[in-house]
C-alpha cells in the first residue's frame, strides 16, 4: 500500500469522522450516487493538495466513485487530521500527509502527489499549480486542468494569468456563489471562533475583537464575534469594504490604533505582514493573536520573536511570548486557527464547496478549456443551490410565464 501517515492505527477513529461527514453532506452524496452510475471520471488521475479533513475524505470518495484514481496530500502543515489520513490510507488511497510537517516534508509530499502524474489538480492555496509551473513543467502536457478552493490561491493564480504564466485552465471554486457566500462567511466565521475557543477557552463577551480584512471571511468572523457579545473593530485597506463594515455597525480604524485597544486579533486578508513589530509594541498585556488567512505570513512572527525575551507553550496551540512588561499569546503558530486548533468548517457548509469541486472536475474533463482562471458555470452553481434547498426541505417560488415575459421585455413600460 502506498501511503505515508502519522499512524495507520488511527484509521478506525478517522472512519467514524468520515461517517459523520457523509451524514451531513447530502448534496455531495447525491453527486456521488450519480457519479457511481455514470462514471464520468473513468481512468482520470486526480492529485489533491487540500486540508485532509473528514469533509475532504468525502470528496475523495466521490471522485473515486466517478472512476477517478486519486492521490492526496495536505495544503497546510498543521491542518491534517491524522486519523482521517489513516482512514484514507486504510482504504487503499495514496495519501501523504500528517500534522506537523516541516516545510521540507510539506514540499516532498507535494512532489509525491505530482509523481502520480495527475491529469487534474485540486488545490487550496495553489501549491500544486505553482510547483508544476516552477519545477515540474514536464507534467504540463498531460494536465487537463485544475480547481482552486480558496481566495488566496485565486489571487495568486490571477496574477499568473495576468503574466501569461498559467499554462492550463483552473476552475475558480472560491468565487462560486454557493462557495464564498457560505463557506467563506458562515464556515470561516464559525470555525475561526471555534478554533480560538478550543485553544484558549477565552470569553468573547465584552472583548475588543480586531478583525483585519472585511472580505467574506472577515465578515463572517466579525458577525460571529459580535453575536457572542464582542466589541468588533475592523481594519481594512479597501474604502468600500471599510464603509460596509462601518454601516454593518462595526468600528473601523487603522491597525496602528486598533493595536492599542484590541484584546483578540484575527487576520483574514490573504496578504502578508498584517501584524508587525509596531503593532506588537502597542498591544495590551494578554493580547491573543490568531490568523484565519491561508498562510502563516499575515502575522509577522519573526518580529514577535525578536521582541520577546522568552516564549513557552502554555496550552495546546497557544504560545506565550514575554515582552517587556507584557505577554502576547500566539495561536496555532500563526497558521489557520480554525483547522490547526479545531476541525475546520462544519460539514454542512463544505457540502456545497466540495459539490462545486466535484462538478468542476467533471466540467474540466468534458470541455476543452483554454489556459486561465475560469468561473464555475452558472448552471452548476444554481444547480447546487437548488439541490441544497431540496435536502433542507425548503421550497421556493417559480416565475409564472407572465412574470418571465415581463422581465424579458422592454415594451411593458412602468
Amino acid at each position: 500500500m502506498d501511503y505515508d501517515v502519522k499512524d495507520i492505527k488511527l484509521a478506525e477513529s478517522g472512519g467514524l469522522k468520515v461517517e459523520w461527514a457523509r451524514a451531513h453532506m447530502p448534496v455531495l452524496m447525491e453527486i456521488k450516487k450519480e457519479f457511481s452510475e455514470k462514471k464520468p471520471l473513468e481512468g482520470i488521475r486526480v492529485g489533491f493538495a487540500l486540508h485532509v479533513t473528514k469533509e475532504t475524505a468525502v470528496l475523495v470518495e466521490t471522485l473515486i466513485a466517478g472512476g477517478a484514481d486519486v492521490s492526496i496530500t495536505g495544503c497546510n502543515p498543521l491542518s491534517t487530521q491524522d486519523d482521517v489520513a489513516a482512514y484514507l490510507a486504510s482504504e487503499g488511497i495514496k495519501v501523504y500527509a500528517w500534522r506537523g510537517e516541516t516545510k521540507e516534508e510539506y514540499y516532498k509530499n507535494i512532489n509525491r502527489v505530482l509523481d502520480f502524474k495527475p491529469q487534474v489538480t485540486i488545490d487550496d492555496g495553489g501549491d500544486l499549480v505553482f510547483v508544476v509551473h516552477k519545477e515540474r513543467q514536464d507534467l504540463l502536457e498531460d494536465i487537463k486542468g485544475g480547481c482552486e478552493e480558496t481566495t488566496t490561491g485565486i489571487i495568486r493564480l490571477k496574477a499568473m494569468e495576468k503574466d501569461n504564466a498559467l499554462k492550463y485552465p483552473v476552475m475558480d471554486i472560491n468565487n462560486a456563489m454557493t462557495k464564498h457566500f457560505f463557506d467563506n462567511r458562515y464556515g470561516t466565521g464559525q470555525s475561526t471562533i471555534d478554533g480560538i475557543l478550543r485553544a484558549t477557552s477565552i470569553l468573547f463577551a465584552g472583548r475588543n475583537v480586531v478583525v483585519s480584512g472585511y472580505g467574506f471571511c472577515g465578515r463572517g468572523i466579525a458577525a460571529r464575534a459580535s453575536g457572542m457579545g464582542s466589541n468588533v473593530i475592523v481594519t481594512e485597506v479597501d474604502p468600500v469594504r471599510a464603509l460596509e463594515a462601518a454601516m454593518d455597525g462595526f468600528r473601523v480604524m487603522s491597525m496602528d490604533k486598533a493595536a492599542e485597544v484590541g484584546e483578540i486579533f484575527v487576520t483574514a486578508t490573504g496578504d502578508t505582514k498584517i501584524l508587525r513589530k509596531e503593532h506588537f509594541l502597542k498591544m495590551r498585556d494578554g493580547a491573543v493573536v490568531a490568523n484565519s488567512g491561508h498562510f502563516n505570513n499575515e502575522i509577522t512572527i519573526p518580529d514577535l520573536e525578536s521582541l520577546s525575551k522568552s516564549k513557552k507553550e502554555v496550552r495546546d496551540n497557544v504560545v506565550k511570548y514575554e515582552l517587556d512588561g507584557k505577554s502576547i499569546y500566539l495561536l496555532a503558530e500563526g497558521r489557520l486557527v480554525n483547522l490547526a486548533a479545531a476541525e475546520g468548517h462544519p460539514s454542512e457548509v463544505m457540502d456545497m464547496s466540495f459539490a462545486n469541486q466535484a462538478m468542476a472536475v467533471k466540467h474540466l474533463i468534458e470541455n476543452d478549456l483554454a489556459p486561465g482562471v475560469h468561473p464555475i458555470p452558472q448552471e452548476i452553481d444554481k444547480g447546487i443551490a437548488t439541490l441544497k434547498l431540496k435536502t433542507m426541505g425548503i421550497e421556493i417560488d417559480a416565475l409564472t410565464d407572465e412574470q418571465k415575459k415581463y422581465l424579458e421585455t422592454w415594451e411593458e413600460g412602468t
